[in-house]
Formats: C-alpha cells, sequence, structure tokens
C-alpha cells in the first residue's frame, strides 16, 4: 500500500519547511520526491546536502549527467530517469548522452563511457571493484578523487532511488514528457 504523503510547505513537519522553501527557491517547485521525504526533515536535509555536493565536485555536467544516469538506470527508478533527463537538458548536456545512458547504448565519447563503466562496477559490485576496472578508469583521465565523487553519487542516488521505489513517487509534470520504463 502506498501512503506516502507529498507535503507541501504547509502540511510538512515543521522542521521540514524551510528545506522545502529551499527546494522552491532552487527548482521553482518542491519535486515530488522532496514533497516525499520531508515526512523525515533529516532525509530530505541530507538529500539536499549531497546532491550540493554532487553539483559542486570536479565532474563537469556531462559527467554528472552519466554518474547520475548511470545509477538511475541500473537502479530501475521510474521517476529519477525523467527527472534528470529534465535536469541534462537544463545542465546543457547533449541528448545524444542521456538517450544513450536511458537506452544502454554506446556513448558518443570513450572517457564518459569509462565513467559509466567504473560506476556500474560501484553499483553492481557494492564498491569492490577490480584492479582491472580502476585501472581503465585512471586510464580513461580520472583520479581518486572521481573515485570518491562517483561513491558520493552513488550515495546519493541510493537515497532518491530506493525513497522511489518503496513511495511509488509520481513523475512530476515538467518531467513526464521524459518517462521511461526499464526493458
Amino acid at each position: 500500500m502506498n501512503d506516502f504523503k507529498l507535503h507541501d510547505v504547509d502540511s510538512a513537519p515543521e522542521e521540514s519547511k524551510p528545506l522545502l522553501k529551499k527546494s522552491l527557491d532552487d527548482f521553482g517547485m518542491i519535486p515530488n520526491l522532496h514533497a516525499v521525504m520531508a515526512e523525515a526533515p533529516g532525509t530530505l536535509e541530507g538529500y539536499q546536502k549531497l546532491h550540493e555536493l554532487v553539483l559542486n565536485s570536479s565532474l563537469n555536467n556531462d559527467e554528472k549527467t552519466v554518474v547520475w544516469q548511470t545509477i538511475n538506470v541500473e537502479n530501475q527508478c521510474h521517476y529519477c530517469v525523467p527527472a534528470h533527463s529534465g535536469i541534462a537538458r537544463s545542465m546543457k548536456v547533449s541528448e545524444d548522452i542521456d538517450n544513450a545512458l536511458r537506452d544502454k547504448t554506446p556513448l558518443p565519447d570513450d572517457k564518459l563511457e569509462a565513467l559509466r563503466n567504473f560506476t556500474l562496477g560501484v553499483v553492481r559490485d557494492r564498491g569492490n571493484v577490480s584492479e582491472k576496472e580502476l585501472n581503465a578508469f585512471y586510464e580513461a583521465g580520472y583520479g581518486h578523487r572521481q573515485v570518491l565523487e562517483v561513491i558520493l553519487t552513488v550515495s546519493q542516488k541510493v537515497m532518491s532511488n530506493y525513497i522511489n521505489h518503496i513511495a511509488k513517487t509520481p513523475v512530476d509534470e515538467p518531467f513526464k514528457s521524459f518517462e521511461w520504463k526499464a526493458s
């Protein structure tokens, strides 16, 4: 039974109200994911902080999108895949990159493909990546910082993907044109 409430600034617990106001300021709306998370103020605050940290990482917009969407698709998140397609467009990421991630087809750039492969290794093997996987990542031009930033992003996506699975979070209106189903 899905009975998770989509909170707004009026219905949210007191500690979540300023967090939802921040979401409204940042996005011009309260994303349904944030509306669900507002039930537990620490969850919403943690997610917002992780998101901010990922945005301020050394990864460029294409790379952030590769990591986010690789995790979203791997975890089959009905909410995050379309949301990050919309976010990718706003970040001026090529539709070719986003479509390749959504469709699990080759990326147009070897370095981005190495990033996708490394991210998949981290997710699938729960961080137990092989020396060969690490070396391929380093040979593509990434370093220790990016290893740690991929793990940071995995942490963010575990929160959102798992919550969306359990809460069956409805896709926000601005992202409905990007709806996605796992193949």
